[in-house]
């Protein structure tokens, strides 16, 4: 199986990590990492990076998510979620539509948002999850993100529905919280899809009885070629000398390339043998000089 991207419509109830186990399963147990968890209760795209592809995580892990997420209005839960027990209630006051755009307004651009301790993030090497099964709250530290959409969806007297292009790092259950509290109550998440990772937006996603099907046939599930994201980086293509040159680790000289004269000086670029095999990740500099940053094998 060759290195690639699969977009995994992950199923409600199943962690990230118990989902990404199912699809190692059927690839024949390949190297391979998820991008970005999504929480038991949530379902969507989960991108999965197969073999090399594991190698640029971190470009898909940098893009925007658009979530839809539902709040349950009146009550606050221990997770954030209907995961957890409800550990404050309070009325909801009547609202109209002027006030609700009022809010929306409120939390769209840049702004900082805690963590819950209800999280994977680490505190001296332990899941702030953990400490907040034991009853441990601690201290976190505010991060900044950004809201580039907000967009009402449905509203109940009980409820709200959102929709949200985020960036990476926002957490749709502090988010629901807050905006429950800007209204004069409380809430939680009733509610969690993940409709898409940036630049996946347009593109189709598999699911696990999809991707089990396709295997107990004989054959793959779509699976994205492992460039696919980095079409933002310039393209810088090689011959057959260079690209053995450069998968020994040396640097080469692209300067006198016509073909590569537009790439200039790039912190980072996309490198291509002549046949077009993606080989990985350069960068290159003001003499025209191409260096492997992080190069894919086979």
């Amino acid at each position: 199986m060759r290195s690639g991207i699969l977009l995994l419509d992950k199923p409600r109830g199943l962690s990230s990590n118990a989902a990404l186990q199912r699809v190692r399963s059927l690839f024949e147990r390949v190297k391979a990492g998820h991008v970005g968890s999504l929480d038991p209760l949530a379902t969507g795209m989960l991108p999965i990076c197969l073999g090399e592809a594991t190698k640029i995580a971190g470009d898909v892990l940098s893009g925007r998510k658009c979530y839809r997420f539902r709040i349950g209005l009146g009550a606050r839960t221990a997770t954030g979620d209907t995961e957890g027990a409800v550990v404050e209630t309070a009325a909801v006051p009547a609202f109209d539509a002027t006030t609700l755009e009022a809010i929306r307004q409120r939390f769209l651009g840049r702004q900082t948002q805690v963590p819950p301790m209800y999280s994977a993030l680490k505190r001296n090497g332990q899941p702030l999850y953990k400490l907040a099964r034991a009853g441990v709250e601690v201290e976190r530290e505010a991060r900044e993100i950004e809201l580039f959409g907000l967009k009402l969806l449905a509203s109940t007297v009980d409820g709200l529905e959102f929709e949200t292009l985020c960036s990476k790092g926002t957490y749709i259950r502090v988010l629901a919280e807050d905006i429950a509290k800007a209204l004069g109550t409380v809430g939680h998440v009733t509610l969690l899809r993940r409709e898409h990772v940036e630049p996946f937006e347009t593109e189709p996603m598999e699911t696990l009885e999809s991707v089990t099907q396709a295997r107990e046939h004989g054959g793959w599930p779509r699976v994205l070629p492992a460039d696919w994201p980095l079409g933002h980086l310039p393209k810088v293509s090689l011959t057959g000398a260079q690209a053995a040159r450069l998968m020994q680790g040396q640097a080469v000289s692209i300067a006198e390339d016509a073909i590569n004269a537009a790439v200039g000086v790039a912190e980072r670029v996309r490198l291509y043998e002549e046949a077009g095999r993606f080989l990985g990740i350069g960068a290159t500099d003001e003499r025209g000089i191409a260096r492997p940053r992080r190069l894919f094998v086979g």
